[in-house]
């Protein structure tokens, strides 16, 4: 390997994979959309899972970094660009199709296979977040093993918002990292939390002063991480994983039976069609 070996422009449409740039043992996976602020189209969630297994196919790759490309991590799914996927999911007339919530269970676990593969990949994780980190963006970081944070960072389960229950694995996996009360208190509300915040309860270990900083910081710990004995860095993550998995694995399939059901629901229509607009949505509870 080069002293900077990077994947053939074009391989993938969502991220750039950089490899032994920084440091011989470490890959560098950056979110570049294409949607607007790196968001999560179809892209995304079909390549995710082939990075992965690139990076932990690779013997050289002991770590990886996960960044965002220009001033923020990501807005997470890129609803526009997900929409006409969305579109085959709404009921054609009121009568109940048991064929259509089981093409969204499908869909939903489809889905989710890219947040899964970060947090089942041998590959070590440290997520190097700048600016907002929204939605999509948390179900990816809280897949990694580490996260850190620029002092411009904040971070939002926003799911609610937009009539979805969060169902790519955040909701399994944060109350193990920030505990049970600010998951709630994040899920329920949808509202963003600071920098400062997210260290406080953990959901960052390291606070950097701009983009460039927390970069730096992750690359660190990426090093830290690739220079000790890699059959014990996977067997501590592997012994670290055992005691999660099975409750996250739970938790995912129950949101996902949830959203078979209850996807295309009215207020989910009125939240995207409020989005559209620009102005405040009106729910009903149906």
């Amino acid at each position: 390997m080069s002293d900077s070996d990077t994947t053939t422009p074009g391989e993938y449409a969502s991220v750039r994979i950089e490899k032994g740039a920084r440091h011989p043992h470490v890959a560098q996976v950056t979110l570049i959309g294409p949607g607007r602020n790196n968001g999560m189209g179809p892209d995304f969630w079909a390549e995710m899972p082939r990075v992965m297994a690139e990076l932990d196919a690779d013997p050289e790759i002991r770590a990886a970094v996960i960044a965002g490309d220009g001033r923020n991590f990501s807005y997470g799914l890129d609803l526009m660009a997900m929409m006409p996927q969305f579109m085959e999911f709404l009921p054609r007339d009121k009568a109940p199709d048991a064929s259509r919530n089981e093409r969204i269970l499908d869909f939903v676990e489809t889905m989710r296979q890219a947040i899964d593969s970060v947090a089942a990949a041998r590959t070590p994780t440290i997520a190097a977040v700048q600016g907002r980190c929204i939605g999509g963006a948390m179900d990816l970081i809280s897949a990694c093993d580490v996260r850190h944070g620029s002092a411009d960072s904040s971070y939002s389960v926003r799911e609610v918002k937009v009539g979805i229950v969060a169902d790519m694995g955040s909701l399994g996996r944060l109350p193990y990292i920030i505990g049970a009360g600010l998951t709630r208190e994040l899920a329920l509300t949808g509202r963003d939390i600071d920098a400062e915040t997210a260290l406080r309860y953990g959901l960052i270990t390291n606070l950097a002063d701009d983009a460039a900083g927390v970069l730096d910081s992750a690359h660190a710990t990426a090093a830290e991480i690739a220079d000790n004995p890699p059959l014990v860095v996977r067997g501590t993550r592997e012994v670290l994983n055992r005691a999660t998995e099975g409750p996250i694995r739970e938790s995912n399939r129950y949101v996902a039976t949830w959203n078979a059901g209850f996807l295309a629901s009215a207020d989910m229509m009125e939240a995207v069609s409020a989005a559209l607009e620009k102005r405040d949505a009106s729910y009903t509870g149906r």
